[in-house]
């Protein structure tokens, strides 16, 4: 008789969210959990496949073939795991219309795979996804154009529930050297702008110049301007496109900026069954419950 093993869905889960954010230390964040935890998880997962599923790749690590193998496996068990979830809850037939808005970090990171399984499990919802700034998406919620949104920070709305906490780093391109006989050129929105208020209060406070050389509307604006190294940003860790790299304050001269609030505004009162279930999904996707 063949000896079937049963893969730990948890530990498959780890995988996909570390696999989509770019890093296992990413994975720690996104689902509550230490970097060690994760370690242990992933060595579990290659004891139950009895395959290697990762490689050395310069600094980071990359998919085996069989790791490549597993990744399209576990998309799809997870997928019937959350949508048998979902129909066995009775949310099978969820109708109506939900209008969320979500910064770009967001939109180019997690938010389409939540958004897809969403729409496959409740098929009869109808979803509109805004991307813009902060302070829009607020103003948006408040005229009720959208049901849902996060921000960065509260924007001045009382209303807005804190729902985690993120670190910010400074980001700059891989050869980055700051000049300290000049000012620093800061990449960042114009304001209101969460991050650059955070950096150019702690640049201030250590009474570091600085000058705006770049700004833009788009956060690929922000990333194009780091890559040619016109200057430095500063966001999270999440979605950091591969070729920047998080610079090391101390090394650099530059100020520890601390954590920044991720706000969702909206949705508490609604008595949308179908807006009540995104707003559920989104809040177990941001703090990994």
């Amino acid at each position: 008789m063949v000896s079937v093993v049963n893969i730990d869905m948890d530990v498959l889960r780890t995988f996909v969210t570390g696999v989509d954010l770019g890093s296992f230390a990413k994975a720690a964040d996104r689902l509550g959990r230490s970097p060690s935890a994760i370690s242990l998880q992933l060595r579990k997962l290659e004891e139950q496949t009895g395959q290697t599923l990762f490689q050395k790749q310069g600094r980071g690590l990359a998919l085996t073939e069989a790791g490549e193998l597993l990744i399209g496996y576990a998309r799809r068990i997870l997928d019937l795991n959350d949508e048998a979830h979902a129909a066995l809850s009775g949310l099978k037939e969820l109708q109506g219309w939900v209008r969320i808005g979500l910064p770009q970090d967001f939109a180019e990171t997690w938010f389409p795979g939540l958004l897809g399984r969403f729409a496959k499990t409740h098929p009869k919802v109808r979803v509109e996804a805004r991307v813009d700034r902060g302070s829009a998406l607020t103003e948006a919620v408040t005229r009720g154009d959208l049901d849902l949104a996060l921000t960065w920070g509260a924007m001045g709305n009382p209303q807005a529930k804190i729902v985690a906490r993120r670190p910010v780093v400074w980001i700059g391109s891989e050869g980055f050297r700051r000049d300290e006989s000049e000012p620093l050129p800061l990449i960042a929105f114009d304001n209101p702008c969460a991050f650059r208020s955070a950096g150019v209060e702690a640049l201030e406070r250590d009474k570091i110049a600085w000058r705006h050389a770049f700004a833009s509307p788009s956060l690929a604006g922000l990333w194009a301007a780091v890559t040619a190294g016109l200057g430095v940003t500063l966001r999270t860790p999440e979605g950091i496109p591969s070729h920047l790299r998080i610079l090391d304050p101390l090394a650099c001269g530059l100020p520890a900026l601390g954590t920044i609030e991720l706000a969702l505004h909206g949705g508490t009162d609604d008595k949308s069954p179908a807006v009540v279930r995104l707003r559920t999904l989104l809040l177990e996707a941001i703090v990994g419950a």
